[in-house]
């Protein structure tokens, strides 16, 4: 009897999913974007969210920027938020690092569903050019020759973090950390000579290294992005190993009906390939990407064992 009573809620709740799904949307969807405006997250964010709410039944998008605590203030609202396909969070690999550096609530695991990769990005090593180098061979030797040098990141425990001191154990160099509170700042210190160097996401620093006010000496992508074609990936100029692609991904809070799921990694997908969006994403130097939720889901899976790995190896923490 205890078996066919939970056969029944089983399909009760099935049933139930069902309608749901045949009924959304119905209202606007909220898409938490857990960092501030004008962010590679914001960026990839807003044409997505944009162009669903054309395609799904006219419902208008609510992009709500939750920013604070390294991304876990909106991640936690998001996963605290009702499953009913009509909150969406649109995460970074942040997702499957910061449960190995933060006393969270959240288990990207247990509480969302992966829907579909956006996109992804590497991570550069930048220095300005009053450091006098113009490779990572030279970068190495100078870093040999006058250990402690200093670079820019946009704070402790990002993935660029990470990638600075990954390269740094391989290439058997020391560097100083210097973690800013996000990317702009530092930025902004790194293009006017107060830092020498900076480890951080490609975005933002592509103009300025167009401009002549930066050298790009290596990105951590397995292949050289489509917007830094000339620059050699960290493993092509002899650092092996080192593949670490900054992403950004859609999640739904777990419990969210099936049939919604596939059907916004469907949407999403075709408005990744539209040649509009490509474009928009290609000016932030963001590789759109698609994919099924399970390739997604495997994608995560992956990197939470690769940071819980790189994370105790590197003796990274929080300052």
């Amino acid at each position: 009897m205890r078996s066919f009573g939970r056969t029944l809620l089983l399909a009760a709740a099935f049933v139930a999913g069902a309608a749901q799904a045949q009924g959304w949307p119905a209202k606007p969807i909220r898409w938490i974007v857990p960092y501030p405006p004008g962010g590679s997250t914001d960026i990839a964010a807003r044409p997505i969210a944009d162009r669903l709410g054309q395609v799904l039944g006219g419902q208008s998008a609510i992009v709500e920027n939750r920013a604070g605590a390294g991304g876990n203030i909106g991640i936690e609202a998001a996963a605290k938020s009702s499953p009913d396909g009509y909150t969406l969070l649109v995460a970074p690999d942040a997702i499957a690092s910061n449960p190995h550096l933060y006393k969270i609530s959240w288990d990207p695991f247990r509480d969302f569903v992966p829907v579909i990769q956006l996109a992804r990005q590497p991570v550069v090593l930048a220095v300005h050019p009053s450091l006098g180098v113009s490779s990572l061979a030279e970068f190495i030797a100078l870093a040999k020759s006058k250990p402690g040098v200093a670079y820019a990141t946009s704070g402790a425990g990002s993935q660029q973090h990470i990638t600075a001191e990954w390269f740094a154990k391989v290439a058997g160099i020391q560097l100083t950390h210097v973690p800013y509170k996000g990317g702009g700042q530092a930025i902004a210190d790194l293009v006017g000579g107060q830092v020498p160097a900076g480890s951080l996401g490609s975005s933002p620093l592509i103009p300025h290294y167009k401009a002549g006010k930066l050298k790009l000496l290596a990105q951590s992508t397995a292949s050289r992005a489509p917007s830094l074609p000339e620059i050699p990936t960290y493993q092509e100029a002899g650092i092996q190993g080192l593949v670490i692609e900054q992403w950004l991904g859609v999640f739904a809070p777990a419990g969210t009906p099936g049939e919604i799921v596939e059907r916004l990694a469907a949407e999403i997908g075709k408005a990744l390939a539209d040649p509009g969006i490509a474009e928009r994403y290609a000016k932030s130097a963001l590789e759109p990407v698609g994919g099924t939720p399970q390739q997604f889901a495997a994608l995560l899976r992956a990197d939470y064992d690769k940071y819980a790995r790189l994370i105790k190896d590197l003796n990274i923490r929080l300052n």
